[in-house]
């Protein structure tokens, strides 16, 4: 979306286990890691490059997956095994020798800290006005589908009347 945005809608990120127990676990800390770690101004700069966008989100997601698993205690060769990447991958992206590794342990570091804030943009200004007038167009659409439906219902009751007192006569 273009156009301003506000300050948006603050998620609650402080029940998200830094210490993940079992799989579930594991995948909350995953998946929080990759989205705050996406929704950073910093890397949706990086992003924004077509070219660049699925190997960033690739790099991403195993970045955040090797340091959940790290987190629950899961050994090198087992978190290469899980995400199916090699050794030296795992540990280039939990040592940061990967942008996306670096990334993900700041974010990692951030959520740890208390300082981790995710908030959704919500649409103000001119982004705002443009959705309510959409949303009057469609609803515009839908009322004058309903005044000919009724329109029709009409005229089918009217010729149904005609026609069935035909056949009685």
């Amino acid at each position: 979306m273009s156009g301003n945005m506000g300050p948006g809608i603050e998620i609650d990120l402080s029940h998200i286990p830094l210490k993940p127990v079992g799989a579930k676990e594991v995948r909350e800390l995953e998946i929080t890691l990759i989205i705050a770690t996406i929704f950073r101004p910093d890397v949706i700069n990086e992003i924004m490059d077509p070219k660049e966008f699925t190997t960033w989100l690739d790099s991403l997601a195993v970045a955040a997956g090797a340091l959940a698993r790290e987190k629950a205690g899961y050994t090198i060769s087992r978190i290469a095994e899980e995400l199916g990447r090699t050794e030296a991958t795992i540990r280039n992206h939990l040592q940061g020798k990967t942008k996306a590794g670096k990334l993900v342990r700041e974010t990692y570091d951030m959520l740890k800290a208390g300082k981790l804030k995710l908030a959704l943009p919500i649409p103000v200004g001119d982004e705002l006005n443009k959705l309510r007038e959409r949303v009057a167009r469609l609803e515009q659409v839908i009322k004058e589908a309903r005044e000919e439906l009724l329109r029709i219902a009409d005229k089918l009751s009217l010729e149904g009347g005609s026609q069935g007192g035909q056949a009685e006569g």
